[in-house]
């Protein structure tokens, strides 16, 4: 979804010819593109990366090249998504070592520079590569077998409900709110047709949300490292997208009542909701994804 929010903003300045210099208000551009207002922030982030925009003096991001200047439209974004897939795959089966370079990459899987560089760019930042000082790439850990996977939810199923009793928890109505809206659209016919990577960030971004208002780092820090370590056993999982669907009302439900100011109930319904995932993962049919 960054990736393409971001094609679509750089669609957005070239088509309305936005001088440089030129603000780019998140709300705007978030109710242009019908997306909410998380995906556009990353995406802002991506293009400021790419010298597209750059950090405002006050905040925000400011256009930074005129539309004659901007990188031309991505055609082959569902391309890259699938070999970004393979990719996945091949490191989840053992077919990747450890160590590898950008020109073994780019032969083997028959890369153009511009998705080798989108490529690393992605992995990179959902923290399952890093480069290597000097030379090349290296893969980091990541939970391969369905044992390690099924033990991972024991685990959430202890911190999460316990984050939201933190002493120090603070709700951040307007994260909550937008992860809220998130789930919503999931539930209102999203959930068919988002893709699997983006329907891991969506859910982890949720629970992630929610972590985050505890003000622990130890609960914040530790679900974030979870969730890199579990994303590409998550990718291959069946997707039963008609069980998944029930998992993102039972997200809407939580964030209503973290809304309502009920932690109680919604460190209750969080656990209910965590334990019948976990039982779900324990059989390798019934795959759902939150």
């Amino acid at each position: 979804m960054t990736r393409q929010t971001a094609a679509r903003i750089v669609d957005y300045i070239r088509e309305r010819q936005v001088p440089t210099g030129t603000k780019l208000v998140e709300r705007t551009l978030a109710e242009h593109l019908r997306v909410s207002r998380s995906p556009v922030r990353s995406a802002l982030r991506l293009l400021a990366d790419d010298g597209v925009v750059g950090v405002a003096d006050r905040g925000g991001y400011v256009v930074l090249r005129t539309a004659g200047e901007l990188p031309a439209a991505e055609t082959d974004v569902d391309d890259t998504e699938q070999l970004y897939l393979r990719i996945a795959a091949d490191r989840l089966d053992g077919k990747l070592p450890d160590r590898v370079t950008e020109n073994g990459l780019a032969r083997d899987y028959d890369l153009t520079p511009a998705q080798l560089s989108r490529i690393l760019h992605r992995i990179s930042g959902e923290g399952w590569i890093e480069r290597r000082p000097g030379y090349g790439w290296e893969f980091q850990p990541m939970l391969t077998t369905l044992r390690a996977y099924q033990d991972s939810y024991r685990f959430r199923l202890v911190i999460e409900p316990a984050a939201i009793l933190e002493p120090t928890f603070e709700l951040d109505r307007e994260a909550i709110e937008e992860v809220r809206a998130q789930q919503q659209r999931l539930v209102g016919g999203d959930i068919w047709t988002v893709g699997n990577a983006e329907l891991f960030d969506l859910n982890s971004g949720f629970h992630e949300a929610i972590a985050e208002c505890s003000r622990n780092t130890f609960f914040i820090d530790t679900l974030k490292r979870i969730d890199r370590l579990r994303r590409l056993i998550e990718y291959r999982r069946s997707l039963a997208r008609d069980r998944a669907i029930i998992r993102c009302r039972e997200h809407v439900e939580i964030a209503d009542l973290l809304l309502a100011d009920r932690r109680d109930e919604a460190s209750e319904a969080m656990r209910r909701h965590l334990t019948t995932v976990s039982a779900e993962k324990a059989n390798p049919t019934g795959g759902t994804r939150q």
